[in-house]
C-alpha cells in the first residue's frame, strides 16, 4: 500500500499538517490500496501565496521556454503510462485497456496540444490605434473531479501553465492517486517553484479557500452542479472568472430515418462509458413510437455484449462503480424508476454475481419524459429510452433539461441531423456517432455550467485582453 504523507507547495514536498488521511479504495476489491493527507486551509492559503508569488517571473518568460517544461511533462506521462493507468483503473472503475488509452492517452494529447496552442498563439494585434494583447490571467484554483481524473486536471493545468498562469490544484479525494504521480512528474520536470502547487483536500476545507481567495483570479471547477453553484457564490465576491463543467443529461436523438442498428449500437456505447460516470454520456435515448420494439430488441443485443468485470482484467468491458456510496445511489435511482413505472428493458437493481466490488448491471429502462429518471443525471450505467411522436416533440424532450452538456443526432440525412442538431440547447452534438474532437470545444448551456475547454477555445479562457491605445500620427 502506497502511502501519501506530503502535498506539493511551493516546489518542494511538504509534510500534512492535520495528520488525517483521505483512503483510497480499489474498486473492484474495495480495499484500501493508498492514503493521501487532508489539507487544511492553512495548506491552501500557503499554496495560494506561492502561486501568486511566482506568477510575475513565470508569466513574463517566453512562450517558448514555458512549452520547453510542459513537453518534459508529456514525456514523463508517457513514460509511467502503465503506472498512471493502473492508478486510474482501480480509483474509477473503467477497465485497464480503457483507462491507459483514453484516461492517460487522452492527458498525454491535451498536454502536448496545449503547448501546441500557446506556440501557435496569436499575442497581439493592431486594431486601429490600439495595440491589443492576451495576458495570462494570474493565479487559477483548479478543483477536479474523480470521473476522468487525470484528464481534467491536464485540461485545467496545461493550457493555464502554457498560458502563463500559476497553480493551485485540489484533485479528487475520491481519486487522488493520479494527481499525485502527475505532481512527481511536474517536479520531476524542473518546472519552476510556486508555478505547480498541489493540496489534497476536501471542497469545503481547501476548495472553498480556492474558489474565494482574494489572490486567486480564476477559479476552474468540474464536477456536480450543486458544488458549481456553491464554487459561484464564493467567487462573486471578490469578482473572479469561473469556469464551470457541471453535469449533464445529454440526448440522444435517433430520427425516423436513422440507420436504426447504428444509432441504437452508438447510443449504449455513448452511454456506458466509463460504466455511466460520464458528465456528458448519451443518458437518454429518443426514440420514434413507431420503432420501439424494434429499438428495445437493439438494445437489448447491444448491452449483453458489455461483459461486467474486474477493472484490472484486459477482457472486461465494463468495471465498477468508483465507491460504495456511488453504486448505492444508482441502484438507489433504478429502483426509483420502476416504482414510478419504468418497464425493464435490461439489467436491474438486483447485485450482480462478484463477492467484492461495486458493481452496477447495465440497465436499460423505458420511461416517461416527466418521469426522474429521465431529469435526473445518474452516472452510472444506466440508459433510459423515450418515445416520442413526432421531431417537434423529439426536439422539446431533448430540451427539456436543466442541463445542456452533450446529445446526439441519428439520420440517413447528415444536413437533417444537422438542422436538427442546431435547435438543441447543449454545447455538443454528436452527428450519426462522430468521434470526440479534442480541439473542438466543450462545456455547456444552462446548468451544465460555463466557459469551454479543449484546444484554443480551452486555452483562451485563461487570458485576458489589454488594449494599449497609440498615438494618433498627426495628418499632414
Amino acid at each position: 500500500m502506497k502511502n501519501y504523507t506530503n502535498h506539493y507547495i511551493n516546489g518542494q514536498w511538504v509534510k500534512a499538517q492535520s495528520g488525517k488521511v483521505f483512503e483510497v479504495h480499489d474498486s473492484t476489491t474495495e480495499e484500501v490500496f493508498a492514503t493521501v493527507p487532508q489539507g487544511t486551509k492553512a495548506e491552501a492559503e500557503q499554496a495560494v501565496l506561492a502561486a501568486r508569488a511566482a506568477f510575475d517571473s513565470w508569466s513574463q518568460l517566453p512562450v517558448e521556454t514555458r512549452c520547453g517544461y510542459i513537453d518534459k511533462i508529456v514525456q514523463g506521462l508517457k513514460d509511467r503510462t502503465d503506472e498512471m493507468g493502473t492508478a486510474i483503473a482501480r480509483e474509477v472503475g473503467m477497465p485497464i485497456k480503457l483507462a491507459k488509452m483514453i484516461q492517460v492517452g487522452g492527458p498525454v494529447f491535451n498536454w502536448g496540444n496545449a503547448a501546441k496552442v500557446a506556440r501557435r498563439f496569436v499575442w497581439e494585434e493592431q486594431v486601429g490605434n490600439s495595440l491589443v494583447v492576451r495576458e495570462p490571467i494570474g493565479v487559477v484554483g483548479c478543483i477536479t473531479p474523480w470521473n476522468f481524473p487525470l484528464n481534467q486536471i491536464t485540461l485545467k493545468v496545461a493550457p493555464a501553465l502554457a498560458a502563463g498562469c500559476t497553480v493551485v490544484l485540489k484533485p479528487s479525494e475520491i481519486a487522488p492517486i493520479n494527481a499525485m504521480i502527475l505532481a512527481e512528474i511536474i517536479h520531476d520536470s524542473g518546472l519552476p517553484a510556486g508555478v505547480f502547487n498541489l493540496v489534497n483536500g476536501t471542497g469545503p476545507e481547501v476548495g472553498e479557500v480556492l474558489a474565494g481567495h482574494p489572490e486567486v483570479d480564476m477559479v476552474s471547477f468540474t464536477g456536480s452542479t450543486r458544488a458549481g453553484k456553491r464554487v459561484g457564490e464564493l467567487a462573486a465576491q471578490s469578482i473572479k472568472r469561473v469556469a464551470l463543467e457541471l453535469g449533464g443529461k445529454s440526448a440522444s436523438v435517433i430520427l425516423e430515418d436513422a440507420d436504426l442498428a447504428a444509432a441504437v449500437k452508438g447510443s449504449v456505447s455513448a452511454c456506458m462509458l466509463n460504466s455511466g460516470q460520464t458528465c456528458s454520456a448519451h443518458t437518454r435515448m429518443l426514440v420514434p413510437e413507431s420503432r420501439y420494439e424494434e429499438a428495445k430488441a437493439l438494445a437489448q443485443t447491444a448491452i449483453a455484449k458489455l461483459t461486467l468485470g474486474p477493472s484490472l482484467d484486459e477482457n472486461t468491458r465494463l468495471g465498477p462503480l468508483v465507491s460504495a456510496a456511488q453504486r448505492d445511489r444508482v441502484v438507489h435511482f433504478i429502483e426509483q424508476g420502476i416504482q414510478e413505472g419504468a418497464e425493464v428493458v435490461a439489467g436491474g437493481p438486483q447485485k450482480p454475481p462478484f463477492d467484492k466490488g461495486y458493481f452496477v448491471q447495465p440497465t436499460i429502462l423505458r420511461v416517461k419524459a416527466a418521469d426522474t429518471l429521465a431529469k435526473e443525471e445518474i452516472f452510472g450505467p444506466v440508459l433510459v429510452i423515450v418515445t416520442y411522436k413526432d421531431e417537434q416533440e423529439a426536439i422539446r424532450i431533448a430540451n427539456d433539461s436543466i442541463y445542456g452538456l452533450g446529445g446526439g443526432v441519428w439520420s440517413a440525412d447528415q444536413d437533417h441531423a444537422i438542422a436538427v442538431a442546431r435547435r438543441i440547447r447543449t454545447g455538443q452534438v454528436d452527428i450519426n456517432g462522430s468521434p470526440f474532437n479534442s480541439n473542438a470545444p466543450f462545456g455547456g448551456y444552462k446548468q451544465s455550467g460555463n466557459g469551454r475547454e479543449n484546444g484554443k477555445f480551452g486555452f483562451e479562457e485563461f487570458l485576458e485582453f489589454k488594449a494599449m491605445q497609440l498615438p494618433v500620427p498627426a495628418k499632414a
